[in-house]
């Protein structure tokens, strides 16, 4: 298991969330995306598109996928 590396955008991140619901962070494949979320909530919901199932499931009928996901 890899060590886990310090983003400087952490504060920034976690300033940001205490004001919003929710957050959308993107960025180039393998760059440390949803490792850097996971560490920071590890606690909160995670919602991913990569898989093309998942991703047609949701364009299909959003609201399903949504309260399947938040209620």
């Amino acid at each position: 298991m890899s060590k886990y590396i310090e983003r400087s955008l952490e504060p920034l991140i976690l300033k940001v969330a205490k004001h919003f619901p929710a957050l959308v962070i993107t960025g180039a494949r393998q760059t440390g995306k949803s490792t850097l979320i996971k560490h920071l909530f590890p606690d909160a919901d995670y919602v991913t598109f990569d898989s093309l199932n998942i991703r047609n499931y949701a364009k299909d009928d959003i609201r399903i996928y949504w309260n399947s996901h938040f209620r």
